[in-house]
Protein backbone atom coordinates (compact mmCIF):
# COMPACT_ATOMS: atom_id res chain seq x y z
CA UNK A 1 0.00 0.00 0.00
CA UNK A 2 1.04 3.59 -0.70
CA UNK A 3 -0.26 5.73 2.08
CA UNK A 4 0.61 9.00 0.13
CA UNK A 5 -1.31 8.00 -3.17
CA UNK A 6 -4.45 6.85 -0.31
CA UNK A 7 -3.63 10.46 1.06
CA UNK A 8 -3.95 11.92 -2.34
CA UNK A 9 -6.89 9.61 -3.44
CA UNK A 10 -8.84 10.45 -0.71
CA UNK A 11 -8.49 14.18 -1.03
CA UNK A 12 -9.74 13.64 -4.86
CA UNK A 13 -12.00 11.57 -3.68
CA UNK A 14 -13.34 13.95 -1.32
CA UNK A 15 -13.34 16.72 -3.57
CA UNK A 16 -15.55 14.36 -6.26
CA UNK A 17 -18.37 13.75 -3.92
CA UNK A 18 -19.07 17.20 -3.17
CA UNK A 19 -18.16 18.72 -6.77
CA UNK A 20 -20.60 16.17 -7.67
CA UNK A 21 -23.57 16.83 -4.62
CA UNK A 22 -23.37 20.36 -5.66
CA UNK A 23 -23.55 19.81 -9.30
CA UNK A 24 -26.66 17.73 -9.13
CA UNK A 25 -28.42 20.43 -6.28
CA UNK A 26 -27.82 22.90 -9.71
CA UNK A 27 -28.92 20.85 -12.23
CA UNK A 28 -31.46 19.30 -10.33
CA UNK A 29 -33.24 21.68 -7.93
CA UNK A 30 -36.14 19.54 -7.63
CA UNK A 31 -34.49 17.17 -5.41
CA UNK A 32 -34.03 19.57 -2.98
CA UNK A 33 -37.64 20.96 -3.64
CA UNK A 34 -38.75 16.94 -3.41
CA UNK A 35 -37.43 17.18 0.33
CA UNK A 36 -38.94 20.59 1.90
CA UNK A 37 -42.17 18.23 1.74
CA UNK A 38 -40.53 16.30 4.76
CA UNK A 39 -40.03 19.40 6.94
CA UNK A 40 -40.70 17.15 9.73
CA UNK A 41 -37.87 14.98 8.99
CA UNK A 42 -35.32 17.22 7.21
CA UNK A 43 -33.21 19.96 9.47
CA UNK A 44 -33.98 23.29 7.75
CA UNK A 45 -30.73 24.69 5.83
CA UNK A 46 -29.51 26.74 8.59
CA UNK A 47 -29.83 23.79 10.68
CA UNK A 48 -27.80 21.65 7.94
CA UNK A 49 -25.58 24.24 7.46
CA UNK A 50 -24.46 24.56 11.38
CA UNK A 51 -23.92 20.91 10.93
CA UNK A 52 -21.83 20.53 7.84
CA UNK A 53 -18.37 20.50 9.61
CA UNK A 54 -19.31 17.03 10.83
CA UNK A 55 -20.87 15.67 7.73
CA UNK A 56 -17.52 16.89 6.03
CA UNK A 57 -15.55 14.73 8.50
CA UNK A 58 -17.59 11.89 8.49
CA UNK A 59 -17.01 11.85 4.24
CA UNK A 60 -13.64 12.36 4.38
CA UNK A 61 -13.40 9.41 6.85
CA UNK A 62 -15.75 7.49 4.73
CA UNK A 63 -13.68 7.99 1.59
CA UNK A 64 -9.89 7.33 3.05
CA UNK A 65 -11.41 3.80 4.33
CA UNK A 66 -13.21 3.42 0.47
CA UNK A 67 -9.39 4.85 -0.46
CA UNK A 68 -7.87 2.07 1.82
CA UNK A 69 -10.53 -1.19 0.71
CA UNK A 70 -9.23 0.19 -3.06
CA UNK A 71 -5.61 0.01 -2.17
CA UNK A 72 -5.96 -3.46 -0.37
CA UNK A 73 -7.57 -4.89 -3.91
CA UNK A 74 -4.73 -2.92 -5.72
CA UNK A 75 -3.51 -4.51 -8.99
CA UNK A 76 -0.41 -2.72 -11.10
CA UNK A 77 -3.27 -2.59 -14.56
CA UNK A 78 -6.02 -0.92 -12.79
CA UNK A 79 -7.15 2.32 -13.18
CA UNK A 80 -10.02 4.70 -13.96
CA UNK A 81 -11.87 1.33 -15.22
CA UNK A 82 -11.75 -0.54 -12.16
CA UNK A 83 -12.05 2.77 -10.16
CA UNK A 84 -15.42 2.46 -12.29
CA UNK A 85 -16.45 -1.12 -11.15
CA UNK A 86 -15.43 -0.04 -7.52
CA UNK A 87 -17.76 2.75 -7.34
CA UNK A 88 -20.41 0.94 -8.83
CA UNK A 89 -20.05 -1.70 -6.35
CA UNK A 90 -20.36 1.56 -3.60
CA UNK A 91 -22.75 3.10 -5.31
CA UNK A 92 -25.12 -0.15 -4.95
CA UNK A 93 -24.01 -0.77 -1.31
CA UNK A 94 -24.81 3.06 -0.70
CA UNK A 95 -28.59 2.75 -2.25
CA UNK A 96 -29.28 -0.89 -0.50
CA UNK A 97 -28.07 -0.09 2.73
CA UNK A 98 -28.71 4.03 2.74
CA UNK A 99 -31.12 5.16 0.55
CA UNK A 100 -33.68 2.16 0.64
CA UNK A 101 -33.59 1.63 4.22
CA UNK A 102 -34.19 5.41 4.81
CA UNK A 103 -37.25 4.58 2.69
CA UNK A 104 -38.63 2.27 4.92
CA UNK A 105 -37.79 3.66 8.00
CA UNK A 106 -38.40 6.98 7.67
CA UNK A 107 -41.64 8.58 6.14
CA UNK A 108 -40.40 10.12 2.52
CA UNK A 109 -41.86 9.13 -0.84
CA UNK A 110 -41.26 7.09 -3.17
CA UNK A 111 -40.09 10.23 -5.31
CA UNK A 112 -37.88 11.57 -2.81
CA UNK A 113 -36.21 7.96 -2.52
CA UNK A 114 -35.18 7.54 -6.47
CA UNK A 115 -33.47 10.70 -6.64
CA UNK A 116 -31.51 10.52 -3.64
CA UNK A 117 -31.23 7.07 -4.72
CA UNK A 118 -29.85 8.54 -8.32
CA UNK A 119 -28.19 11.37 -6.61
CA UNK A 120 -25.92 9.44 -4.33
CA UNK A 121 -25.76 6.49 -7.32
CA UNK A 122 -23.80 9.31 -9.22
CA UNK A 123 -22.16 10.30 -6.44
CA UNK A 124 -20.35 7.53 -5.31
CA UNK A 125 -19.64 6.27 -8.72
CA UNK A 126 -17.54 9.47 -9.45
CA UNK A 127 -15.72 8.93 -6.03
CA UNK A 128 -14.67 5.34 -6.83
CA UNK A 129 -13.53 6.43 -10.30
CA UNK A 130 -11.38 9.08 -8.89
CA UNK A 131 -10.10 6.84 -6.29
CA UNK A 132 -8.83 4.61 -9.30
CA UNK A 133 -7.73 7.16 -11.44
CA UNK A 134 -5.49 8.51 -8.36
CA UNK A 135 -4.40 5.56 -6.71
CA UNK A 136 -3.06 3.85 -10.18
Amino acid sequence: MNFARIGVATVAGFLAYFIVGSAIFVLAPQVIEEGRKYAGIFRSREGQMARMPAIMVATLIAIFILSLLYANGYHAEYGAIHGLHFGLLIAGFVVSAFVVHNHVNLNVGLKLTVMQGVAYFVQWTAVGTVIGLIYR
